[in-house]
């Protein structure tokens, strides 16, 4: 289906689309693509932790204390704009995009991203945030590890992204480093397997549920994985607009 077509029939219903997958296996980038290609916001749920994490340092939380941290997203004046290339996170009028990035963020997040409470809260506001998008008229793509399953369990379009360890860990590594060196292989790898096993404690995101499309990235360039979930996104818009 040519763009132009595509974003028309977005404009008539809308689209929610979920994608789901563990740390390289690509779905950031190919969410971002995507969002490009429908002319939708791209929600970067991690993002959202980690805004989390720097508010709740910032307020000299304890992040050990989860109903303490829960409270803060209460009350967290976060305002992020969902553009896919160029995304910006605030507290505030305070703009946080580089800091929410730093190594400190890095190591606390996993804190915060396995607190029970704030996954609810997280869950809630992903999936308000998605929908409110769609009504206007428009859509919206967010990634994460359980998008397909609790955030939004009826977006219109769901995708489990999966890839082989190997691949995973050179994609994560170059998105980190710019490069695939020993050392920084070997770095990411720590990194990478600490949080596959942090998450599944709370998110089951190697196993698709029914209804998910899953789509094995192994051995595939960004363009042919793009070209996949937009597939399925034809085949989502021409059975709901069909008349």
């Amino acid at each position: 289906m040519e763009q132009a077509r595509r974003r028309e029939l977005i404009a008539r219903v809308g689209i929610t689309i979920g994608v789901d997958g563990p740390a390289g296996s690509g779905k950031s980038t190919v969410s971002k693509r995507v969002a490009l290609d429908l002319g939708i916001g791209c929600l970067d749920t991690g993002a959202m932790y980690r805004a989390l994490t720097w508010y709740a340092l910032d307020q000299g939380l304890d992040l050990g204390d989860h109903q303490a941290v829960a409270a803060a997203a209460d009350v967290m004046p976060l305002v992020m704009d969902s553009h896919p290339e160029d995304p910006h996170v605030f507290i505030g009028e305070r703009e946080i995009t580089a800091d929410i990035r730093t190594p400190r963020i890095s190591e606390a997040v996993t804190s915060v991203s396995t607190n029970l409470e704030v996954r609810h809260w997280m869950a809630r506001e992903q999936r308000r945030r998605m929908l409110a998008a769609r009504a206007s008229g428009s859509g919206m793509i967010a990634e994460g590890r359980d998008i397909t399953t609790v955030v939004c369990p009826d977006a219109d379009v769901r995708v489990l992204l999966l890839a082989d360890p190997e691949a995973r860990l050179r994609r994560r590594t170059q998105e980190l480093y710019g490069d695939q060196t020993e050392a920084h292989l070997a770095a990411t790898r720590a990194q990478v397997e600490d949080r596959d096993a942090a998450d599944s404690t709370v998110s089951e995101f190697l196993e698709p549920a029914p209804g998910v499309a899953v789509v094995d990235s192994s051995g595939l360039g960004i363009e042919q994985v793009v070209a996949q979930v937009l597939a399925l996104v034809d085949r989502n818009l021409v059975e709901r607009t069909r008349s």
